[in-house]
């Protein structure tokens, strides 16, 4: 992994001499012709023609063209801004992406874990199969080896969401398509002080808090805030603790360069109730069922990004970071009366470096090149107790002998990751509007697992492997700009999910050690087709065709000859999905005035989704993938008047949905441990608002669930897991 980390360095830093190197020298000017050799050419007047993506309607509801670094031009984009919407409270997912299409949310009460999924590709309990970034950086436990989500920031750190679909991997690598990226807050820059501060109260006890100081003097800038949030959760031991400060400092060097430092801290704690069979639920879906389960998360990620421009042309952004997870459980062995518990120990140490060069050139083209390079430790430690509520730092150094023995280690393994990539990508512009864009990257991972103690329930050997995988990513779009506003595009690109930890080395089966056990990463094709554009004012669309193809998924497989539960991991499923996303904004105010302070819109969008295994070595083939409803709609009204008032109405439909790619039930209605096949469908609307009763102060308000609907949307474990219900919170900011 050095040896490509310097290539790959070696290689950015050469493009970025080539890119910002001195101009070829002009031929020099000849001697003057004399007044007689001159004509007088016809007076022709020029006209700049402004680029599609200068739109400002436009860029309420897509990315430029050209972000910075990035080119999303022939990618579907969407974005959230949320100085557009009323305040969202107590990570309410719901309201977050109520106009991101196409983003399925598998909800829980718990705070913390965040479970979304696109398109039908993967479970999407904790995210594992859409990358999750702040600022570009991932919010992964480990980008790698273990893709998950224990961490979101409150919506209240950052001012906008991003979705990018198609070519996010050729834009950011690992995982297929799309990228969700949240772009935090900037200091105030018109003043050396302002600040917000902010409070709630709500149902099951709710209280948060969230006061943050920003400003510019001269050429520094800098932000800080603490954030304070405790619910009492809807079902007896779903409490839930956040605390969290973040920090930016910042030095602009005249107009030509900015490097800012970027501290983010967060603290979570929370119970765990437990997941619940279906008969369960049916009898009383607030009941626990594990009472003394708890999680803790810590996170602690420290950034340094620097954006230079040589040039007028040409911007080097790099960005630098390293952190540290830990992911904490402690949760009761299984049986009618436990007697023991198991504490977990997830801990995950990473560094990070991204470079991009974009140089502008000719009429409208531009060229990014680049490298990322990542490394994580992630040692994995579980301990068996005697009781049930053992400290979340009590350990044992003496292995498990036998499945029975109590306050030893159960499992100690230790693992790592190195992933490289370079990559670059070109606009090509022509008459006509039209433009064409060609990608590329070269990635690399290797995980590693040294396995010393494992579970004393097990009989395969200790895990020690390496395993390393060279990866070409290709992509290519083109696109027409066309009439007042609007855009064709058309993109297809290729992706990949990387080989994780649980896949090489399962701490958790007889899954075998041996090289025999040697699965190939998951790879993507996706095709999108669309138009989007503001052909009148106060309208936006966008609709789109696409078709996902997924090889290679990994399934488990009997080993022949084994005993029963030996098992390896092979590539041997393949998914496709295909369908129809649309969305739509109409403002209505807008449409009459586009400079009005004062908006009412309407807003729908809808993911038409049909989804199928073509191959499969568990008899899965013709199946539909688990968690891929056929439907997935939101539709609301909201109406703004810039800083006197926001109300939002949103309602969100999701169709019924397999939750095991089997589509089958997991038991007999008769049996106590029987959940049915598909997950019911449900509809659910939230109200929220926010009043300025000065132009400094203003009351929050709203209501989530309003019919307060009772249903689930999370399957995971053998178990499901209600969703909350109706809910009420009210409070105060003020702003200064």
């Amino acid at each position: 992994m050095k040896n490509i980390a310097i290539v790959t360095g070696t290689f950015a830093i050469a493009i970025a001499q080539c890119l910002v190197g001195p101009a070829c020298a002009q031929d020099a000017a000849g001697p003057s012709d004399s007044a007689q050799d001159r004509t007088e050419l016809p007076k022709v007047e020029v006209h700049e023609r402004r680029p599609q993506d200068d739109s400002r309607p436009k860029l309420q509801h897509i990315m430029k063209e050209v972000d910075g670094p990035l080119i999303t031009v022939t990618k579907k984009t969407s974005i959230t801004r949320l100085d557009a919407i009323p305040t969202v409270v107590d990570n309410n997912l719901r309201a977050l992406f109520a106009q991101t299409p196409g983003l399925f949310v598998s909800e829980q009460q718990s705070p913390g874990q965040a479970n979304l999924s696109y398109r039908g590709i993967g479970n999407p309990q904790e995210s594992e199969f859409v990358t999750v970034m702040l600022d570009g950086i991932p919010l992964m436990s480990d980008w790698i080896g273990y893709p998950t989500i224990y961490m979101l920031p409150l919506p209240q750190q950052i001012s906008e969401v991003q979705l990018i679909r198609g070519g996010s991997s050729l834009l950011y690598g690992p995982e297929p398509p799309p990228v969700v990226n949240m772009v935090s807050r900037k200091p105030i820059a018109d003043r050396q002080l302002g600040g917000y501060a902010e409070a709630v109260f709500g149902s099951n006890g709710l209280f948060g808090s969230f006061n943050q100081v920003s400003g510019t003097s001269g050429n520094w800038d800098y932000l800080a805030d603490a954030h304070y949030r405790s619910s009492d959760g809807e079902r007896d031991n779903g409490d839930s603790t956040l605390r969290g400060a973040d920090l930016h400092l910042g030095y602009e060097s005249g107009d030509t360069a900015h490097t800012s430092l970027d501290l983010h801290v967060a603290q979570l704690e929370t119970g765990d109730p437990g997941k619940l069979s279906y008969p369960q639920f049916i009898a009383d879906p607030g009941q626990t069922t594990t009472p003394h389960n708890k999680l803790w998360t810590d996170r602690y990620v420290l950034a340094l990004t620097d954006d230079r421009f040589f040039s007028e042309d040409t911007e080097l952004v790099t960005k630098l970071w390293g952190g540290y997870q830990d992911n904490a459980s402690r949760s009761q062995d299984r049986g009618a009366t436990p007697t023991t518990a198991t504490l977990q120990d997830d801990q995950f140490r990473f560094y990070g470096l991204d470079a991009r060069v974009l140089h502008r050139w000719g009429r409208g083209n531009a060229l990014t090149v680049g490298t990322t390079m990542y490394h994580s430790d992630a040692p994995f430690r579980q301990f068996t107790t005697d009781g049930l509520t053992p400290g979340r730092y009590d350990r044992h150094g003496i292995a498990c002998a036998t499945p029975a023995s109590k306050d030893c280690a159960r499992l100690r393994q230790s693992r790592s990751t190195d992933y490289g990539a370079v990559f670059a990508e070109n606009v090509f512009r022509f008459e006509g509007g039209w433009h064409f864009v060609p990608s590329v990257r070269i990635e690399r991972e290797k995980v590693q697992i040294d396995e010393s103690i494992r579970p004393a329930n097990l009989t395969r050997g200790l895990v020690d492997r390496e395993v390393t995988h060279n990866v070409p990513l290709f992509g290519l779009g083109f696109g027409n700009d066309f009439g007042r506003g609007n855009e064709t595009y058309f993109n297809v690109s290729q992706g990949w999910r990387p080989v994780r930890y649980f896949d090489v080395g399962s701490p958790f089966g007889n899954t075998s050690p041996d090289p025999i056990n040697d699965p190939d990463p998951t790879h993507v094709l996706s095709w999108e087709a669309g138009v989007h554009g503001t052909p009148a004012n106060g309208l936006f669309y966008d609709v789109s065709l696409f078709r996902v193809e997924v090889k290679d998924r990994i399934e488990s497989q009997q080993i022949d000859g084994a005993p029963p539960g030996n098992t390896i991991n092979v590539n041997t499923g393949d998914t496709r999905h295909s369908g129809f996303e649309g969305q739509i904004d109409y403002d209505f105010l807008a449409a009459i005035d586009p400079k009005t302070a004062r908006h009412l819109s309407v807003f729908a969008n809808l993911s038409l989704l049909d989804s199928e295994f073509t191959a499969s070595a568990k008899g899965f083939k013709g199946n539909t993938p688990a968690f891929s409803p056929d439907h997935l709609a939101r539709v609301g009204i909201s109406y703004r008047e810039d800083r006197k008032f926001k109300v939002a109405l949103s309602v969100v439909s999701v169709a019924s949905q397999y939750w095991q790619d089997s589509n089958l039930d997991n038991a007999l209605p008769a049996q106590p441990t029987y959940i049915p096949a598909e997950v019911p469908s449900y509809t659910v609307g939230d109200l929220s608002a926010d009043w300025w009763v000065t132009p400094e102060v203003r009351v929050l308000g709203g209501i989530s669930n309003i019919s307060d609907r009772t249903y689930y949307a999370r399957v995971f474990g053998g178990g499901l897991e209600p969703a909350i219900g109706r809910t009420f919170h009210v409070g105060a900011a003020w702003e200064f």
